[in-house]
């Protein structure tokens, strides 16, 4: 994309910020914002399990959203963490917001983003105050416990006996919206269903609804979504460059197929957006031997796709030059993180579990019957029959 923010149009600045979207609710709003201004938005997280490589579906929009011109603000929703059905203790989850932020922070370096953009928010700051607890109970008396429990069921975790805490949650989500003054938020199309809700609640208690910008989920590597609980599905951002390539290699990635091929849905939403943020222009290289074809360099997504269908490119060689490719981008958040400051925190954010102690099993002592042989099993019964004959009136 040529041009600087202050000489793109409206109608470049909503290509950028909708580009890759699986959908947007108020684009009639968004559009007449941008014909005014620059938009405000905010992204949050809930600094939960450790982030994979699927988060840089969400920082490579983020740098459009920079490139558009839009004021960002990144949440690091530490209460919501807590309120989600007691994942971890608040004191974890403090040190776990302070260990997202420096994965975020380095995962946009990686891909070139300016940090001095960005506006880094902590949820309890403001989420604690008189003024938004009292908004929380006027949204409260106005919300069943039907809705509340459909909009967080696709975010918050689903148990047999849910607590009340995961009812709080999408509230104090809408409520962030008014109380980080943002025209938009942006987030997974697993958010919807928050997003429909704060729609439709926020302006029962006097405050207008905002515009919402819904990039599409990740599938794993085996074809589900990527989510951080399943050690099968996903990368970490510190997985060594060996694991990295072990695991893309078993990734599911069927010849010609397209529907539900995580590996291609990456270098869609990831690799491209990122080679263009960081290189001016989008490029992916297929690397292979020169008796297979030698590499070749693609410049857009949809030209690969119609190779891999067609055959031209193997499985074998996508998920090889994925892996090199991820591992390029990796490599700087793995080098920010071996700091021994670093490695304290990862330790404190996330303790390895405590091993249960072994329970030592008693061996029970069995009475044997005289007839066997035992010895002391007579003289046991011998015993038994003297004290009757003792007690005997």
């Amino acid at each position: 994309m040529t041009g600087t923010t202050d000489t793109l149009s409206p109608e470049a600045k909503l290509a950028l910020i909708t580009r890759n979207l699986q959908e947007v609710l108020g684009e009639a709003e968004l559009k007449t914002i941008l014909n005014e201004r620059d938009i405000k938005l905010y992204w949050g997280t809930a600094p939960t399990g450790k982030p994979h490589v699927g988060y840089f579906v969400p920082m490579v929009k983020i740098a459009d959203f920079l490139k558009a011109g839009c004021h960002v603000t990144i949440l690091m929703a530490d209460i919501h963490a807590f309120l989600d059905n007691e994942k971890a203790p608040f004191e974890l989850v403090t040190l776990r917001t302070k260990y997202y932020e420096q994965v975020i922070r380095s995962m946009l370096s990686s891909i070139g983003v300016p940090l001095e953009k960005l506006n880094f928010v902590v949820g309890s700051s403001y989420e604690l105050s008189p003024e938004y607890s009292m908004d929380n109970y006027r949204l409260a008396s106005k919300v069943s416990e039907h809705d509340a429990k459909k909009a967080g069921s696709q975010v918050v975790k689903q148990v047999a006996q849910p607590l009340l805490s995961g009812l709080l949650y999408p509230g104090m989500q809408a409520l962030d919206e008014e109380y980080l003054k943002v025209d938009a938020q942006f987030g997974g199309v697993d958010q919807r269903k928050i997003f429909t809700f704060a729609e439709k609640h926020l302006p029962m208690i006097g405050y207008k609804k905002r515009i919402h910008l819904m990039n599409p989920m990740l599938p794993g590597l085996q074809g589900d979504k990527m989510s951080a609980s399943d050690p099968n599905s996903k990368i970490d951002l510190l997985d060594t460059s060996k694991a990295v390539a072990t695991k893309v290699g078993k990734a599911f990635c069927p010849e010609n197929e397209v529907e539900g091929n995580g590996v291609l849905s990456f270098v869609k939403f990831v690799l491209f957006p990122a080679s263009d943020q960081r290189l001016g222009s989008p490029e992916f290289v297929i690397q292979r031997p020169e008796k297979f074809g030698g590499n070749t360099v693609y410049n857009d997504y949809e030209t690969l796709e119609q190779d891999f269908v067609a055959g031209n490119v193997h499985p074998g060689d996508l998920k090889s030059s994925v892996a090199a490719a991820l591992n390029q981008l990796l490599e700087p958040i793995r080098q920010h993180f071996e700091t021994p400051e670093m490695q304290q925190l990862i330790l404190e954010a996330y303790p390895p579990p405590v091993a249960a102690p072994k329970v030592v099993k008693q061996k029970k002592k069995h009475n044997k019957r005289p007839e066997d042989g035992n010895a002391d099993g007579a003289a046991s019964e011998q015993t038994v029959e003297e004290k009757l004959a003792e007690t005997h009136l």
